[in-house]
């Protein structure tokens, strides 16, 4: 892997502790950029966005090292339970790549939460499904996953190429319709 990768946190409702906690397991792989933003979500009390300069990949997990890995999840989960149910907290974990593969992590009960942070390795093993060229739209940079609580997994939801951006509905993927101003 590229020696100086940089990570970017964004965040908001989350203290500088847990900050300063995430950016010691990622500032031994990764030089980290940090930008407290304003909330941008009424229905969420705390945000963090990771960007991640590499694929989602079995390479990435050898390269980060499992057990860090393993901590930063930790991390999150501690996150969450700091907060309890009455103050939802969203994360989204960017992964860059051809397509970009997006994490979103919205779930409002602490279980499912953990169980989302917990399950969100294991999509490896679904990408070539997933990513199957004769699956997707044309053209696809980015592919959001979001964590479904009535399969308990992760499930595809939503893909943006250039000029389009596509939902996941009942096995197809349907073109979302441009909105009217």
């Amino acid at each position: 892997m590229a020696e100086n990768l940089k990570t970017k946190l964004q965040y908001y409702g989350i203290s500088p502790w847990e900050i300063e906690v995430l950016y010691g397991f990622l500032n031994a792989r990764f030089t980290v950029l940090e930008e407290m933003i304003e909330s941008n979500d009424e229905n969420f009390v705390s945000f963090l966005s990771i960007d991640i300069p590499l694929e989602f990949n079995e390479a990435f997990f050898k390269w980060f090292d499992f057990k860090r890995w393993e901590k930063v999840k930790e991390a999150l989960k501690e996150y969450k339970r700091r907060r309890g149910n009455r103050n939802p907290l969203k994360i989204k974990i960017n992964f860059t790549g051809n397509p970009k593969i997006t994490f979103i992590v919205d779930v409002i009960e602490r279980q499912w939460f953990n169980n989302a942070i917990e399950k969100m390795d294991f999509v490896i093993e679904l990408l070539p499904h997933h990513l199957d060229p004769k699956k997707i739209p044309k053209g696809i940079l980015e592919i959001n996953y979001k964590f479904d609580i009535e399969s308990i997994r992760w499930k595809t939801d939503t893909a943006r190429s250039k000029d389009k951006k596509f939902t996941y509905k009942g096995d197809v993927w349907k073109e979302i319709e441009k909105e009217i101003d």
